[in-house]
C-alpha cells in the first residue's frame, strides 16, 4: 500500500522548489532580454553619433593622415560594412566572451572594466553606504517627528539635495574644502607622482572622501523622503495605538513597531539607485578626476571607443539589473506581507 501520510508534505514541498527555479529562470530570461535590449539601444546610438570614430581616434593629427590611412583605420574597425553585419559580428563575439578591444586604451575591453571598475567600486561603495545610513537616518527622524521644526528642516534640505546637480555640488565642494581650506586633495585617487601601488590606506582614503561624499548626495534625498514617508505611515498605524494605549514608549515603538517597516521601502530603493549612483560617479568623477569606470566611459565616448562604450552599457545594465533584485529579494525578506502577494501571483 502507498504511503500517504507524507504525500501532502512532498505536494508541498513540490511546488516551493518548482516555484523557486521557475522563478530564478524568469529572472534570467528577464536579464537576457534587459540585455539585448541594451545592446541594440546602444549599437543604435553610436551609428548615430554625429562625431566620426576616425577623427575622434586621430584627434589632433587628422590633417596629417591621408584618404588612404584612414581608409585602412576604417577597414581595420569594419566602419565600412553595413550596420547588421557589423552589429552581428560584434554579438557573435560576445557571446563567446569577447567584448572588443578598446582603442582607446590599447586593451580589451574586458581588462578596462575590470579594473577601472575595481577603482570605482570603492567610491561608488562608500558613496551608497553613506547615502543609505544617513538618508535612512534623517528620514526617521523626520517621521517621527513629522510635523515639527526638525522635519520642516530635514525635508526642505532633502527637496535641495533633491534638485542640485552633482556637478554644482561636487565644484562648491571642492573650492571650498580643497581649494580654500586646503583640507582634502584637488584631483585624482592617489597622490599626484606616486604608484598606485605604494600608496597607503590613508592616503586612498584621504582622496576617497570628499569624491564619495559628493556622490552620496545624489542617494540621500529620495531615502530621506520616503522613509520619512513610511515612517509617518507606521507612526499612525492601529498597531501602534494599540501599543501607546498600552504603555510603551516612543524609543521602544521605534526600534521594536516602526524601524522594520521602514527599513524594506529604504532598502529596496537603495538597491534601485544603483543606476542613479554610476551616472552620478560620471559627473564626480570627472570634477575630481577620480580614473575609474565613470572617468573611462568619458574618454570612451569622447573617443567613439564603439567597443567599450558597448561593454561598458552591458556590464551596467546587468549591475543595476543585480541590485534591483537584490533590493527585491531583501524587501521580501523584511516584509513578509510581500512574499505572500508574490506567492498569490
Amino acid at each position: 500500500m502507498l504511503n500517504t501520510t507524507d504525500a501532502p508534505e512532498e505536494a508541498a514541498i513540490r511546488p516551493r522548489g518548482s516555484g523557486l527555479a521557475g522563478a530564478v529562470v524568469s529572472r534570467l530570461v528577464r536579464l537576457a532580454l534587459l540585455l539585448v535590449a541594451v545592446a541594440v539601444a546602444s549599437f543604435a546610438l553610436m551609428l548615430g553619433s554625429p562625431v566620426d570614430p576616425v577623427d575622434a581616434y586621430v584627434g589632433a593629427d587628422i590633417a596629417a593622415i591621408g584618404p588612404e590611412q584612414r581608409e585602412q583605420i576604417a577597414e581595420r574597425w569594419g566602419l565600412n560594412d553595413p550596420p547588421a553585419e557589423r552589429f552581428g559580428n560584434w554579438l557573435s563575439h560576445v557571446l563567446r566572451g569577447d567584448l572588443g578591444h578598446s582603442h582607446t586604451f590599447n586593451q580589451p575591453v574586458t581588462e578596462v572594466i575590470a579594473g577601472k571598475f575595481l577603482t570605482s567600486l570603492a567610491l561608488m561603495a562608500v558613496a551608497w553606504c553613506l547615502s543609505g545610513v544617513i538618508g535612512f537616518g534623517l528620514g526617521l527622524i523626520a517621521g517621527v517627528q513629522r510635523g515639527r521644526l526638525v522635519d520642516r528642516v530635514i525635508t526642505w534640505w532633502a527637496y535641495v539635495l533633491a534638485s542640485a546637480p552633482t556637478f554644482w555640488v561636487g565644484l562648491l565642494l571642492l573650492y571650498a574644502f580643497s581649494v580654500s581650506l586646503q583640507w582634502t586633495p584637488v584631483c585624482c585617487a592617489v597622490p599626484v607622482g606616486q604608484v598606485a601601488s605604494e600608496v597607503g590606506l590613508l592616503d586612498r582614503l584621504h582622496h576617497l572622501l570628499l569624491p564619495a561624499f559628493t556622490l552620496s548626495l545624489v542617494g540621500i534625498a529620495p531615502v530621506v523622503l520616503h522613509t520619512r514617508q513610511a515612517v509617518s505611515v507606521a507612526m499612525a498605524s492601529d498597531y501602534v495605538a494599540f501599543a501607546r494605549a498600552q504603555g510603551e514608549r516612543s524609543t521602544g515603538l521605534v526600534i521594536h513597531r516602526v524601524l522594520r517597516n521602514a527599513a524594506g521601502p529604504a532598502l529596496l530603493l537603495q538597491f534601485s539607485s544603483l543606476g542613479e549612483l554610476f551616472g552620478g560617479s560620471l559627473l564626480a568623477e570627472h570634477v575630481f578626476s577620480y580614473p575609474g569606470l565613470g572617468a573611462a566611459t568619458t574618454a570612451a565616448a569622447l573617443g567613439q571607443d564603439v567597443p567599450l562604450l558597448l561593454g561598458i552599457a552591458l556590464f551596467t545594465a546587468v549591475f543595476v539589473y543585480t541590485g534591483n533584485q537584490l533590493g527585491d529579494l531583501l524587501h521580501g525578506w523584511l516584509d513578509p506581507r510581500t512574499r505572500r502577494t508574490e506567492a498569490a501571483r
